[in-house]
């Protein structure tokens, strides 16, 4: 993990993370202990009964897994997790604000050639939030 990622765990979340599942792309959310736990309060408020937000739900929480940064910023994935993303040797750590994400190199590859795409085609005029977004 760059130097930069670890200093930002570490000061959010005391080096402690946890790492879970994208349920819509194959890759890992890792996040700084703090935000899970934004996170685990919205999951808390899904429904064990509707047939929509259970199995997001029991996905999300239940592919959930503690880990702390060790000394070099390394943290250990469990195979499940590791399956999940098609973790193989080239990882690519992907900072998202509140999280990063976790990718197999060549997923990642995919995914942003799938996401250039997609912009090409959105009219940013038509939403408020893509319209009010400067970079």
């Amino acid at each position: 993990m760059p130097t930069g990622y670890r200093e930002l765990v570490r000061m959010q979340g005391e080096g402690k993370l946890v790492c879970t599942i994208d349920i819509t792309r194959p890759c890992l959310l890792l996040y700084p202990l703090n935000q899970w736990q934004l996170v685990e309060q919205k999951l808390m408020l899904l429904s064990d009964f509707d047939p929509q937000e259970a199995p997001i739900k029991r996905l999300i929480l239940g592919n959930a897994n503690d880990c702390e940064m060790d000394k070099n910023g390394r943290i250990l994935l469990s195979a499940p997790l590791r399956q999940h993303a098609t973790l193989d040797k080239k990882l690519m750590l992907i900072g998202q604000v509140n999280k990063f994400e976790l990718w197999d190199e060549t997923q990642w590859l995919a995914q942003m050639q799938k996401d250039l795409a997609l912009v090409q085609t959105i009219d940013f005029s038509n939403t408020t939030r893509l319209k009010d977004l400067s970079l």
